[in-house]
């Protein structure tokens, strides 16, 4: 299925039902009187998080959901039926943001959470309502009011409570096949990666944590280069940041500088992201003689001049990947421990998250614009003045 983590939907809430004007007519009956029911209420449009799901990709076909209306009130002082409302499943992790007013409605973060987007039209009034003593036969009714509408964009991010970050090839997903039971397609060149992938990594009997491989970054990928910096979205709602680094790259490239490119390009998307707790983890430490590993590794620390924790590892033999994975269950859990006990830090953690969230968003609208600019830069080189002018005219038989 195809991996899609942004979508914009047009939603819209039933009309509420007219109210009716009737009046009573029995023959036994000299005295009648005004009996016109109540309209219906109009459905409401909701949005649920469902575990079934971890992709947008059904929203990209079908942009537009209506709630049906109520019904139309009628005589003997019958109220019309309600519509029903319409609740459209989307992933955990779903953001909803109004188009229009750019204001964040809310955050599906739970299995069976539930959003209301749209608010369905109230009911009309019959003429019994209008009943009193100085108008014994009122002629008034009212109208239902209309549904709510809105243009959505539902922006998927995963949950997750770590998040993999490095060029092509650093060895991410081979990492998290290697700590988890998820198996990410593993490849010898770059880019094997094309969407997010989680795993969960158990450390022992109830403790385990959720850990996040994105596609690789490379140089000016904030611009658009390679597959661009939307993916990094999805670290926004992560708590630890592992930077994984290949210590003997094949093509003879200083890791260092590939640290430094990568940390570049987190900073212009996003400075709140770039200042998380992030951890360097030097992995392909078998392809070096040991004899010279700890030198070499030591070198790329002191040249980085890196004040951080420090791992060493080989995702693929799977050498130091047991103390690590122990270290990032102990950060977490001292983590939440500390939120728990101080509501202040839960509320900087809290704002921290929002600040990431509109970052990430202005990341992402500023690389489609880079796109952009270099599609038309493109299409203006192919551009001859000696070419035919040759207009096509589509017309339909």
């Amino acid at each position: 299925m195809k991996f899609v983590d942004e979508a914009t939907i047009i939603v819209e809430a039933g009309n509420g039902g007219n109210g009716c004007l009737s009046f009573r007519r029995e023959k036994y009956v000299p005295k009648g009187g005004p009996d016109g029911g109540d309209g219906g209420d109009g459905g409401s449009v909701y949005l649920e998080a469902s575990d079934s799901l971890n992709t947008l990709v059904d929203y990209q076909f079908q942009r537009k959901h209506k709630a049906p209306g109520g019904e139309q009130g009628s005589g003997r002082n019958c109220t019309g039926t309600k519509g029903e409302d319409l609740i459209l499943p989307v992933p955990v992790g779903t953001t909803v943001v109004d188009v229009d007013t750019h204001e964040v409605l809310g955050d599906l973060t739970r299995v069976g959470q539930r959003l209301k987007v749209a608010q369905g039209g109230f009911h009309g009034l019959g003429n019994t309502r209008f009943k009193s003593s100085i108008n014994r036969a009122p002629r008034q009714t009212s109208k239902g009011s209309e549904g709510e509408l809105r243009n959505l964009r539902l922006e998927l991010k995963v949950l997750a409570d770590v998040g993999l970050l490095g060029l092509p090839n650093a060895g991410k997903s081979t990492f998290i096949r290697s700590v988890s039971a998820a198996t990410p397609k593993v490849a010898d060149y770059p880019f094997t990666t094309l969407v997010p992938n989680l795993g969960v990594v158990s450390v022992q009997a109830h403790q385990s944590f959720v850990i996040a491989d994105i596609p690789g970054l490379i140089e000016g990928a904030a611009e658009g280069a390679g597959l661009g910096v939307r993916f990094l979205r999805h670290l926004v709602r992560t708590r630890l940041l592992l930077h994984l680094v290949d210590v003997a790259p094949y093509d003879g490239s200083s890791p260092a500088h590939a640290v430094n490119v990568i940390a570049h390009e987190l900073e212009k998307f996003s400075e709140t992201l770039a200042s998380r707790d992030r951890w360097l983890v030097l992995n392909k430490v078998d392809m070096v003689p040991e004899e010279d590993r700890e030198a070499h590794c030591q070198a790329i620390v002191d040249e980085l001049g890196w004040q951080g924790p420090v791992f060493r590892i080989s995702a693929l033999s799977g050498e130091g990947t047991k103390p690590l994975t122990q270290a990032v269950m102990r950060w977490i859990e001292e983590r939440a421990e500390e939120e728990a006990e101080n509501p202040e830090v839960a509320e900087q953690e809290a704002a921290r998250r929002r600040r990431m969230d509109e970052e990430a968003r202005a990341g992402v609208e500023e690389e489609r614009r880079a796109r952009r600019a270099a599609r038309e830069a493109a299409d203006d080189d192919d551009f001859d003045d000696d070419d035919y002018d040759v207009e096509v005219v589509y017309v339909k038989d």
